[in-house]
Parts: C-alpha cells; structure tokens; sequence
C-alpha cells in the first residue's frame, strides 16, 4: 500500500491540468506545500563523494535490522533502476552478498555495506538541509455493515473512476497522472469530498466497510493506509486504491489561516483536537481539502509502499522519487522528533513517496503501527540530512568532483 497515495497538485502544461499521483506524507504540516513531487525550479540532487566516517552514528546503529528491508528492495533493483541507482547488474554482487549474511550479525553486515556501497551526501545544489517528517498505518474501528455507530463509509475504487499514466503517452510527462470520469468522450473531474460525503456514491454497493468516526476516516485517507478493528473480532488491513483527481489541500494549512491553530503548534495531534472540539465546524473543515481517496482490503504484508514492497517501521523511508531512485539504502541523520537535543541517525531504505515530500533532501520516515507510531509520526518535523549509498560501480552523473576522484571499485 502506497504511503498516503493521492492525486495532487494542478501543473499547466500539454493535455490541460495534469495532476501528479504520489503518496500524500505528512499533509498536515505546513511546512511544506502539499503537492506531489513534481520538480521544483532550480531543485537539482547533487552529491559529493564521503566516507563512511562521514555519516554521524554509522558504528552505533543496529544496520543488520534495515537489511531485511533493503532486501526486498533488492529484489526490485535486480530487475529495474532509475536515476543514480545504476544498472541491474551493478546491485548483483551487493545485494547477493547481503542475501547471505548470517541474521543479526552486525559486524558482517557492517563490514558488507561498507565493502559493496559507497555514501554520497545528498544536497540541493550543495544544500544537505532538509525536512524530514513521519507517517504511521492507522488503527480504526469498523463494521462490514452499517448500524450503530458505524456510519463512516471506506470506498471502493469506482469502476468509472479513470486513472491515466501520462508518461505512457510523452516522456516529458513521466511520473505524472490525471483522473476523472468519461462523460461524452471526454474527460471530466470526478466528484470532491464535499459531494462523495453529501452522497455522491451512496446505492453504489462501493462500501468497503463503515467507520465509527469521520475524523479517523479523513485521517486514514491521508495515511492511505489502515487497519480496521471489526466488530466482532478480527481486522481488515485497507490500502489505497485511487483517487478521485482533486488537487490535495492541507487543512493544517487553512486553519493556521483561519486562525483556528498556531503555526507553530501544528501537528497531527493538534488538528484532531480541534475538529473533536468543535465538533459543528469539523466536517467543513475537512471539507477543505477535496481530495478523496478510495480503498481496498490487504492480504498478505502490509502496508506496502510505492515500491510495491512492505514497509519496515522505522526504515522505511519516504522520498521524492524524482530525485531519489526507490530501493537506495540511504544514510539519515535529523533532529530526534522527542527529543531535540538528540539526533535520529539511522540506516533507512527508499521504497515510499510522497505528496508533501518534494526536493532533492526531504523524507518521510515511517513509524509503523500503534499508539507509539502514530505519537511519533506526529511529532516529527526534523532537520537534517542522508547520504545515499550506493554500488560502489555506480559513478553517478550528478556530483561535485571530477569523474576520475570518485571510487569505482569494492573497498578493500
């Protein structure tokens, strides 16, 4: 299941107002706009060669524990890369030597990550300052049939909801979708929030299973994933599935506007206060942002990210996929989102995007599942920076050395 996958932001160009489909992570922030990661102009990943005693906490961390993460990224990598992330063959030997690491041996998987990867510090433009946020699979409350206090629909994808790929039709447009329905040959916008919650839907049969709470519902649309607690015993995992084309707007955003919170003291947990105090003005609120988000039922592990592979509390990392390639192991090391005179520095994987997540040093760090998660992706707005590690016979084009300096070989 994607991270929080939405339909966002309006850019002007060829086939009218093309929206861009990524993962919607961290929208509540005002920090940064809520938009897809569409290129920003003059933002550019540019790296410069480090070492491993470069990356602040390398000997501390628990690296063997991102390896099965990295692993399931490998499986990707070996069939298709992007970007800086080389060719197939250039991960064959790394990822072969990870994949037969004795469990939990932390020096040996030190000592191979040092072998097969080299860092390279990401900046923009020479900029290694970024934000980093953080996002979590909610828990909710749920029924498969209406009664009570279940009234809250989830939403199957409409079968006259129309995605389109617009990079399958111009390479200039790759990594950008449109959707809507087809109405007299052409395409028009679908229904927003606003409708689809007046009823837009209703008699369809689309109701995937019915919530106790709205606010949890508008929440989870922005998590894009879940796992609902049923009534009666049992859960059902939800993953998104779509999404009705409408350009994603952060209510966090709006309220600090309206004056109904503090810039500085929005987070998520700031937000639901307010909507469950005011109880009469919540529904327009969140009326404020049109995107809608539909949803299926997850078998298997979970939840998945727009990698295609399961996320990994805690290294799993949200990236800007137009700048950093899915399935790098990346070094980070921010704020502590606890505690802000310590540092978070970490062994982490890129397998998930995001909407809020744009630029060349930004990321989303997900938390997993439970209280402790949701408290902790809550909190976290986090400076700092990673270094992508990368095969050591990779020669990325984007750097600030002369070719001829950068280490090409296995380290001995």
């Amino acid at each position: 299941m994607p991270c929080r996958p939405v339909l966002a932001r309006v850019a002007r160009g060829v086939m009218g107002a093309l929206l861009s489909l990524t993962a919607a992570c961290s929208l509540f922030t005002t920090e940064e706009p809520a938009a897809p990661p569409v290129p920003a102009p003059g933002a550019k990943l540019v790296l410069q060669p480090a070492t491993y005693a470069d990356l602040p906490g390398w000997q501390a961390d628990r690296v063997s524990e991102a390896l099965p993460a990295l692993l399931r990224s490998c499986e990707k990598m070996l069939r298709q890369t992007t970007g800086v992330a080389g060719k197939p063959q250039d991960w064959n030997a790394p990822c072969s030597a990870l994949k037969n690491l004795p469990p939990a041996n932390e020096a040996m998987a030190r000592a191979a990550l040092e072998r097969w990867f080299q860092p390279w510090r990401a900046t923009d433009n020479g900029n290694p300052d970024g934000l980093f946020t953080g996002y979590y699979e909610a828990e909710l409350r749920g029924s498969r049939t209406r009664h009570g206090r279940y009234t809250v629909p989830l939403y199957r994808r409409p079968p006259d909801l129309v995605m389109v790929d617009l990079g399958e039709f111009r390479d200039s447009l790759k990594g950008q979708r449109i959707a809507g329905r087809v109405a007299d040959g052409k395409l028009k916008p679908y229904e927003d929030r606003r409708r689809i919650d007046a009823g837009a839907l209703t008699g369809k049969g689309l109701e995937l299973v019915w919530l106790d709470d709205a606010v949890d519902a508008f929440f989870l649309h922005i998590q894009g994933s879940g796992r609902v607690v049923l009534e009666g015993g049992g859960e059902m995992r939800v993953a998104y599935d779509g999404q009705n084309g409408w350009p994603y707007v952060a209510i966090g955003r709006q309220m600090v506007a309206d004056g109904k919170l503090d810039r500085d003291g929005v987070t998520m947990q700031s937000i639901r206060a307010w909507l469950a105090a005011n109880p009469g003005q919540a529904q327009a609120t969140m009326e404020g942002n049109p995107s809608y988000v539909f949803f299926k039922a997850l078998e298997g592990d979970g939840p998945l990210g727009a990698e295609g592979v399961a996320l990994t509390p805690g290294r799993s990392l949200a990236v800007d996929h137009t700048h950093v390639p899915y399935g790098l192991p990346v070094w980070l090391d921010v704020t502590d989102p606890e505690d802000s005179d310590k540092r978070l520095s970490r062994l982490m994987v890129a397998q998930d995007t995001g909407g809020a997540i744009q630029g060349p040093v930004r990321g989303d760090v997900f938390w997993g599942h439970g209280p402790q998660a949701e408290q902790r992706a809550g909190l976290m707005k986090s400076r700092g920076g990673y270094w992508l590690l990368l095969p050591r016979t990779v020669t990325p084009p984007a750097v600030t050395v002369p070719v001829a300096a950068v280490p090409t070989g296995p380290a001995s």
